[in-house]
């Protein structure tokens, strides 16, 4: 029988540590709170119970590969922490299974991500910007501002607004001018990334897509544009990468929360 667990975060030890040094809990009860599994062994998988302490966000689960019965048994266990359960790349069947157990599930299609909300919402903070291209672009753009968002970041969404009409872009600059960090996700040749880190003043996440006519070469041709780019404070996370920028995106805008509106 699985040992129940509780969440611990931040703001839960805090108060935790609080109610200890005002006396309305014991040393002892205290002590049994926290005793939380460092990891579950569940045979296929070893499920991380903090990652939440260490890094700010529980374990995310990724959906490819995996079979339908391996993501139910690993969203089970991640549940029982108490935290938000965050799947990525998860198909309509993962979905289907996941909500028979958890019927709270929520499905977040052009981002195929599936997320469970923790008992304790993070307060939005800062600014991230999120803008893609093009439309194409908008499924590895939802993947980026979903993280982001679930992490605490408040987020703007800014889509289809690629170099091939870049008055788009000039338009919503206000919204630009003000983020603390921007992701910028693009296909075809990537140049958005470039354009918007030569004159935004707030660092840029690039994620190059694998969208584009066959010389996009599934997405290395984008890749190889960001990374070349000459515009500085422009960093680049892999192909199709969405909730590796969102997740960075959502660090930088942490750190930098108290030095900016």
């Amino acid at each position: 029988m699985r040992k129940e667990l509780r969440a611990i975060n931040q703001k839960s030890l805090q108060e935790l540590l609080e109610n200890v040094r005002d006396g309305r809990i014991s040393v002892e009860e205290a002590s049994e709170r926290l005793r939380i599994l460092p990891y579950e062994d569940i045979g296929f998988a070893r499920v991380d119970h903090q990652r939440y302490l260490r890094r700010g966000f529980p374990e995310v689960i990724y959906c490819p590969g995996k079979t339908t019965g391996q993501i139910v048994a690993i969203f089970g266990c991640l549940v029982a922490s108490g935290g938000t359960v965050l799947a990525t790349r998860a198909e309509e069947e993962a979905y289907e299974a996941v909500r028979a157990e958890h019927p709270g599930v929520e499905y977040h299609r052009e981002a195929k991500a599936l997320v469970l909300r923790g008992q304790t919402e993070l307060e939005p903070y800062g600014y991230v910007v999120v803008a893609s291209a093009g439309t194409a672009d908008i499924p590895v753009a939802e993947e980026a501002a979903l993280t982001a968002e679930l992490i605490g970041s408040r987020v703007e969404r800014l889509y289809d607004v690629g170099v091939a009409g870049i008055h788009r872009l000039f338009d919503n600059w206000d919204k630009i001018s003000r983020a603390r960090v921007i992701v910028v996700v693009a296909g075809m040749e990537g140049a958005l990334a470039s354009v918007i880190g030569g004159l935004a003043a707030c660092p840029v996440v690039a994620v190059p897509t694998s969208v584009g006519y066959g010389a996009n070469l599934g997405g290395i041709a984008p890749l190889l544009t960001m990374l070349n780019s000459c515009a500085s404070g422009v960093a680049v996370v892999n192909i199709d990468n969405g909730y590796g920028a969102g997740y960075m995106a959502a660090l930088i805008n942490r750190a930098g929360e108290g030095t900016k509106d």
